[in-house]
């Protein structure tokens, strides 16, 4: 499906790091963009800029992301791309002993559900919906074609290292998503990728010290840089472009296997 001026896309995370350079390229491709985020002033920012709609999403909600496709079809039209790059990161370990008492503690429920429902349930919820829609299209092009649905991932979803049990667990999820879900729609035109990103210059990076930032780029095997957000956005649009890719999961992360901690 080749991304230009007549397909719309919605992409969730869309107001920073991997989700925003995403929307940046397709719009730079042509493409009409809605972006679904929670940060108000940067979203309606970067849609500006890019000439495409911001659309205030928890995706923690059904509610909100219906709210959310809702606006975005009555500006753009029924999408036929969806990116999935909302999420969150939570760190803590299963359990804990404390060092000085000996007390022993467990991790929050709460918390272990919240990372759930953000990165597992919202990419579910917001695939769930937009396959709904991308379902009433005209097929196009030789082999019937309707949309194309991208989620994140994250390395963590083979490699989770020590504190990540929840965070891996949600992104274990999502991989483990896309082949029944791309089953699911093989007969009705719409395709389903996953990216498992390595370690990769975000907002969140950014606000390490320095020195951090070195050591993580160090330990990546080749290149030994942080991974730039271009890079997932020229990876997101190449599956979307890509009509035989279906039901894969691609790790982009130059070649990093993350040790336990």
């Amino acid at each position: 499906m080749k991304i230009d001026s007549s397909i719309c896309a919605v992409i969730t995370g869309g107001a920073s790091g991997l989700g925003e350079a995403t929307a940046r390229a397709m719009a730079g491709r042509g493409a009409k963009v809605a972006l679904f985020d929670l940060n108000e002033e940067r979203g309606e920012s970067v849609a500006a800029e890019i000439g495409g709609i911001f659309c205030k999403v928890d995706v923690s909600s059904e509610e909100s992301i219906a709210a959310g496709f809702a606006k975005a079809r009555e500006a753009h039209g029924q999408e036929r791309v969806l990116v999935n790059c909302a999420g969150i990161g939570t760190i803590g370990k299963l359990t804990r002993r404390d060092r000085e008492t000996g007390d022993i503690s467990h991790l929050d429920f709460a918390l272990f559900e919240k990372t759930l429902k953000v990165n597992l349930l919202g990419t579910f919820g917001c695939m769930a919906k937009s396959a709904a829609g991308m379902m009433t299209l005209d097929p196009i092009g030789d082999h019937g074609e309707r949309g194309v649905m991208i989620s994140t991932a994250s390395v963590a979803a083979e490699d989770g290292q020590i504190g990540q049990v929840a965070y891996a667990a949600s992104k274990a999820g999502v991989k483990g998503m896309t082949l029944p879900v791309a089953r699911d729609l093989m007969n009705e035109g719409i395709r389903v990728n996953t990216i498992l990103p390595g370690i990769f210059m975000t907002p969140m990076m950014a606000g390490l010290p320095e020195k951090a930032q070195q050591s993580l780029a160090a330990s990546v095997p080749f290149p030994k840089r942080l991974g730039q957000p271009e890079e997932y956005a020229d990876l997101a649009c190449f599956m979307v472009e890509a009509e035989y890719m279906n039901a894969e999961t691609v790790r982009l992360d130059g070649a990093i296997r993350m040790p336990p901690k």
